[in-house]
This record gives structure tokens, C-alpha cells and sequence, in this order.
């Protein structure tokens, strides 16, 4: 572990539908099982139930309801504003968990479905920024493993990570979800065979294809330091596997 820093935080992101919350459900009660429970931390203040008792809930102290009201907003609006205004007081968050840290060998940060805040939104660097000053932290990208058997929503989401890469300055860790429905197998040699890549296009010639295949050749690089995963939600497969990676991550 880094000198200085204390604890393995992980940072749970991904686009929507992709599964993050049950995924996280599912890897803590793996975790409660195996006597290690996790702290978690929730930062989805429009979330109506959760799977898992979070230590610490965003809902506890923003009310997105009271958000969309008071700034006339939409939903994603409020969601976002509503991290916004917690960000501004993650440094007490951070401090707990400092103190939680002799007690608790992983943390988790569950996050919303809107990955703008983590893309674009000030509120997810300023978090990364001081969780990373503090913790080991990890970034999370969890994927929606059937919906990237489409080269191009693959290659969107590839975009997505490594925005957060860039954005955050973190480690990356690619989960592919729900295996029990589509293996990740084919998608991981995408990754590394650039000919095998190109023949999932061929016959599609319009510019959304020929984008898609130079993204990927620009991507090469950001694949070869990736830590790939594959995991079922639902019926805990690969579980084990996630979390021999987190621990490998954690004594790094």
C-alpha cells in the first residue's frame, strides 16, 4: 500500500442498466459471508431501495425531490446537482472513513446511473481527487456484457472508461456483468485482436463502422493495462474471481 494512504476504496460506476447496485449487492454478501464485510457508501440520491444497508447514504442528507423542486430541474438534473451539493461536504465523508479504516478492508462507492458525474461533473473529480489522496482507489467500470455484443455500444462504453481514466487519473478495472446471459469471453478478444475486431464490421460500411474501427486502434494502448472480469449479479458467478482481483489490486 501507498505510504501515507490507508484502506482500498472502489468506485463502482458504469452506464445505466449496467447492474452496479446489484452487482455491489452481490460482492458484498459475499464478503459478509466471508467475514470481511464492506463499508459502502451511497451516492445515488434517487434511489428508491437499496440491496445492501449502506453506512453511509447521500439520501440522508440531500433530498432530490426537494433539488428538482427548489431549481426547477428534471430528474438527471436533480441527480446531478444533488451530487453537487454533497461533494461539498465529502471531505467529512472521507474523514470517516478514516477513522473506519483500522475496522474495514474495503469501501465501496456506489454511484448513480448518470456517469455524467464522472465524466464531465465537478462533483465526480472532486471526489475521486480526495478519496485517491486519502485511499487506494479503484475505479469500477461495469458493463452490460449482452448490450456490448454490439461492436458499436462495446466501443461506447470502452469510450466511456476511458473517460473516467482520463478524468480521474485512477486504475481502471473493466467488470463485464451479467455472464449468466452472454459470455465475456469473445468480448475480452476483441480487445486484444484487432483483425477479429474488424471482422464483427465487415459488411457495414457506413461511418459510425469505420469510427468505431479506429477508435478501437487508438484504444490499444488503454486495453493493455486493463484489468479484465467477468461476473453474473444474478447468480454469483465470478464472484470469487472479482474479488481475488480486488485483493490483488489492494497489495499493490
Amino acid at each position: 500500500m501507498a505510504a501515507g494512504k490507508r484502506g482500498n476504496v472502489y468506485v463502482v460506476v458504469g452506464m445505466a442498466g449496467a447492474g452496479k447496485t446489484s452487482f455491489l449487492e452481490r460482492v458484498a454478501t459475499y464478503l459478509e459471508r466471508s467475514g470481511k464485510p464492506p463499508y459502502i457508501i451511497n451516492l445515488d440520491p434517487a434511489a428508491m431501495r437499496l440491496p445492501y444497508d449502506a453506512n453511509i447514504d447521500i439520501r440522508d442528507t440531500v433530498d432530490y425531490k426537494s433539488v428538482m423542486s427548489e431549481y426547477c430541474l428534471g430528474p438527471n438534473g436533480a441527480i446531478l446537482t444533488s451530487a453537487n451539493l454533497f461533494a461539498t461536504r465529502f471531505d467529512k465523508v472521507v474523514s470517516i472513513c478514516d477513522l473506519r479504516a483500522q475496522d474495514y478492508e474495503y469501501f465501496f462507492i456506489d454511484t448513480p446511473g448518470q456517469i455524467e458525474i464522472f465524466t464531465w461533473s465537478a462533483s465526480g473529480i472532486m471526489i475521486t481527487d480526495m478519496l485517491s489522496a486519502h485511499f487506494r482507489t479503484t475505479i469500477l467500470f461495469i458493463l452490460d456484457t449482452p448490450q456490448c455484443q454490439n461492436p458499436q455500444i462495446f466501443m461506447s462504453n470502452m469510450l466511456q472508461a476511458v473517460s473516467v481514466l482520463y478524468r480521474s487519473r485512477l486504475a481502471v478495472i473493466l467488470v463485464f456483468n451479467k455472464i449468466d446471459v452472454a459470455s465475456h469471453a469473445p468480448l475480452v478478444k476483441l480487445l486484444s485482436d484487432m483483425s477479429l475486431f474488424q471482422s464483427e464490421l465487415e459488411g457495414v460500411s457506413d461511418f459510425s463502422s469505420t469510427l468505431t474501427q479506429s477508435l478501437h486502434l487508438i484504444l490499444q494502448e488503454f486495453y493493455e493495462h486493463l484489468k479484465i472480469v467477468g461476473v453474473s449479479a444474478a447468480t454469483g458467478s465470478g464472484v470469487e474471481e472479482v474479488i481475488s482481483v480486488l485483493e490483488d489490486v489492494g497489495a499493490g
